[in-house]
């Protein structure tokens, strides 16, 4: 994607008491490419050992990339998705 996307990223959602725990798993995601959000929508479930978290959009505007696929793992701090800003 181009400069003009917002990369939605994991590391401001990762519980303070999981410092050691470095993956976790795409539950759920709430949205697909082409969905319009606000920014603090939740977009995604998460799943970090056996706790769920919310993953909020950080701005509004078009979801243009889903980069992790329900069920996957990813590293903290890995982008799951990109958003053109409106």
């Amino acid at each position: 994607m181009g400069d003009d996307t917002v990369a939605v990223e994991t590391e401001g959602v990762w519980p303070d008491d999981s410092e050691d725990i470095e993956e976790a798993i795409v539950a759920n995601w709430f949205v697909r490419e082409g969905s319009v959000v606000t920014a603090g929508d939740p977009i995604a479930e998460i799943q970090i050992e056996k706790v769920s978290i919310d993953v909020p959009a950080p701005v509004g505007g078009e979801i243009v990339a889903v980069l992790v696929e329900e069920q996957d793992e990813f590293r903290r701090g890995d982008v799951l998705a990109r958003i053109l800003p409106s």
